[in-house]
């Protein structure tokens, strides 16, 4: 199977459209279905439902419309690779903090559809961060083998986001400083075990002194 930077960009311009489909049919008060909404971009049914088999959820993350900023905006002031990951860390972080509600509906939707049985499914959520993360490492990849870039890539993945803030928030019970300050923690961690340690910890930026 193809994998690496090039196919997750194309996956992602695949469920981009889709999503736009799904906002076009919204827009025009049309009902929403898989089909539809790949049809407005000549995208097969076949294709459409490798990236989502229910409407429900297809709408919930279509009316979702976050604005993310560019990869070069988000690492424009980190100075090397251990910096420009961490910063996409924080990044998708505070994305999910500030558009909690949506994101917390859209997990629930997301959730709610699921089956036992979802074998042939390609993907199901979106992967800008994991498409920031190759792209990082595609620009240093710090000494690594292919390897463990996509092992770095699938421990910063699983550390961010909206699963790391209701995981943090609802299971922990933390406030949202407290919850940032822990996202940065597990980043270094994971930067440590793949790029070897750099500053002390009580020197890091955003890491507090004690948890």
């Amino acid at each position: 199977m193809k994998t690496g930077p090039g196919r997750t960009a194309q996956k992602n311009r695949t469920r981009k459209a889709i999503l736009d489909g799904a906002r076009t049919l919204l827009a025009e008060g049309q009902q929403v279905t898989v089909a539809a909404a790949a049809e407005k971009h000549g995208i097969s049914k076949a294709t459409a439902y490798r990236y989502f088999s229910d409407p429900a959820v297809l709408v919930a993350e279509a009316g979702l419309d976050i604005s993310v900023r560019s990869y070069e905006e988000i690492t424009r002031d980190a100075a090397d690779l251990r910096q420009r990951l961490k910063a996409i860390s924080l990044y998708f972080f505070d994305l999910a903090l500030e558009h909690e509600a949506g994101f917390r509906q859209f997990v629930s939707m997301t959730l709610a559809a699921w089956r036992p049985d979802q074998s042939r499914r390609t993907s199901t959520r979106g992967a800008r961060r994991v498409t920031m993360y190759e792209q990082a490492l595609a620009q240093d990849n710090g000494g690594l083998t292919q390897a463990e870039r996509t092992q770095l890539v699938l421990a910063l993945t699983t550390a961010t986001g909206s699963e790391a803030m209701i995981a943090l928030l609802d299971v922990a019970g933390t406030d949202p400083d407290t919850a940032r300050a822990t996202v940065a923690t597990l980043a270094d961690a994971i930067l440590d075990a793949f790029l070897g340690p750099s500053d002390p910890p009580a020197q890091r930026a955003g890491t507090p002194l004690a948890l």
